[in-house]
């Protein structure tokens, strides 16, 4: 089916050879028709040619005055009148050809004219139509090409931009871990290499595992149980952490990075320094048609929460501007600050 649409689509777009097969077929057809013996000869090869001269009057006096001029315009009174006025016209002339015209053209053959005035109108109505059909068709072609076009350029417009927007995430990640490393570090602290190893894991699936437009849940939750157990052993006892995953993850698939910021900022702006009753909640509630992931945090001593992007984060922002490119009208974003908390709670329907 694709490869006939290519085929009319090459022959919609080249107007002479559109316009050569469309009369080579009518000449072949009526030759047919007007053939007194199984064979077209030379008579009726004549005779056809001079029927068509009214048909070309008719046909062309429409697609090339009428439909521009008046149809294209809306001014279809005013085309309807024109359109029945050239028919007339038409029928007219065909008349005058074989009943004064052709003596005079060929003064060696007899033709007369064979059909009425009222039949040459209907022979004149279908060209007219079968040819003001092929014209909007090539419309059509041209309509689709164009829209396909648009189609293309805003894919690839979605897709640079998806792209740029995730390219964020993956050295924001990396300066805020590095940051912590470095502090862990200085103190000579022994978490140091446990969290580098988490680190890894992590990086690896940043970097090979998350270049896909869609990826497992299940590899999506493996690697935010992973970053929230590097920053367990990174903050230890000084605030409570939990995970927790409700449903089945199946096969269910998911875009990257998509939780990641959520988590990342609870981190970063809940559990500061020496905070008493420091804590992240996080929950998954996993169903057949939709997601809903949930971070609760306190706020720390210093609210910077929804600062983040002001400070040079990528933040909450980023994550907005991608759910709208990768589910538009599917998502939900609400985000409740608090006195002394901080809620994100994300609302994904899936395919």
């Amino acid at each position: 089916m694709s490869r006939i649409f290519q085929i009319l689509n090459k022959i919609a777009r080249n107007r002479p050879l559109q316009h050569g097969l469309f009369w080579v077929f009518s000449f072949y057809l009526l030759a047919r028709l007007f053939a007194y013996a199984d064979e077209i000869t030379k008579v009726g090869v004549i005779y056809t040619f001079l029927f068509h001269l009214p048909l070309l009057l008719a046909v062309y006096v429409n697609l090339g005055w009428l439909i521009p001029h008046f149809l294209r315009s809306k001014k279809y009174v005013v085309y309807v009148l024109l359109l029945i006025g050239s028919m007339f016209l038409s029928a007219g002339f065909n008349l005058l050809i074989f009943n004064h015209l052709c003596d005079i053209l060929f003064p060696g053959y007899y033709f007369i004219a064979y059909y009425s005035f009222w039949e040459i109108m209907q022979f004149v109505a279908a060209y007219i139509v079968i040819s003001s059909l092929i014209k909007l068709s090539k419309t059509w072609f041209k309509y689709r090409e164009i829209q396909d076009q648009l189609q293309r350029l805003e894919t690839e417009k979605t897709a640079a931009e998806l792209s740029a927007l995730k390219s964020q995430v993956n050295p924001h990640f990396l300066f805020n871990s590095l940051n912590n490393l470095y502090s862990l570090a200085l103190d000579q602290d022994q978490r140091t290499p446990g969290i580098i190893l988490r680190l890894s894991q992590t990086m690896r699936y940043l970097l090979y595992e998350s270049n896909a437009d869609f990826v497992p849940l299940a590899k999506e939750v493996e690697h935010l149980h992973n970053f929230v157990e590097m920053q367990r052993l990174r903050v230890g006892e000084r605030a409570s952490i939990s995970f927790e995953v409700q449903g089945e993850v199946g096969e269910k698939q998911v875009a990257p990075l998509l939780f990641l910021p959520l988590v990342e900022n609870g981190f970063k702006h809940g559990i500061k320094g020496d905070t008493a009753g420091a804590f992240i909640k996080i929950h998954l509630q996993i169903t057949d048609n939709q997601l809903v992931f949930k971070t609760e945090n306190n706020k720390g001593t210093v609210d910077e929460v929804v600062k983040d992007n002001e400070s040079g984060g990528v933040g909450l922002e980023n994550l907005r501007r991608r759910l709208k490119l990768l589910y538009p009208g599917k998502h939900h974003l609400e985000i409740t600050d608090g006195i002394a908390t901080f809620t994100v709670v994300l609302k994904i329907e899936l395919a």
